[in-house]
């Protein structure tokens, strides 16, 4: 039984690979870029529960940075990718200048909330 549960996360793991291989490079970067601010918020996690949380709200906007950061890339691959019939409309111009923007009200909220 294990044996076949093996070969059958290894064909998974072969088709997904496969499958990712062919994803153009802007997708990739944005995916990179999703991965290095969810690495970024588990840092601070991982940081919070070994130091302290003494300014509470300085951990929690560093946290929301990087989470709120994760949400809007994924947002922007979601538009740039070609493959989605929803966003074909949308200039990769447009999504990119709505991802800055959102960014931008983002962190300029972050600044408020940390005093």
């Amino acid at each position: 039984m294990a044996k076949s549960t093996s070969k059958d996360a290894q064909a998974l793991f072969h088709s997904l690979r496969s499958a990712y291989a062919s994803t153009p490079t802007n997708l990739k970067i944005i995916d990179l870029y999703v991965g290095f601010a969810v690495f970024t918020a588990l840092i601070q996690v991982v940081y919070m529960a070994v130091v302290g949380s003494f300014p509470f709200n300085s951990f929690l906007s560093g946290l929301l940075s990087c989470i709120g950061t994760a949400v809007l890339a994924v947002c922007l691959r979601i538009q740039v990718n070609k493959e989605n019939k929803e966003f074909k409309d949308l200039a990769p111009e447009r999504a990119f200048a709505d991802f800055v923007l959102c960014n931008l009200v983002l962190h300029l909220v972050i600044m408020n909330f940390l005093g």
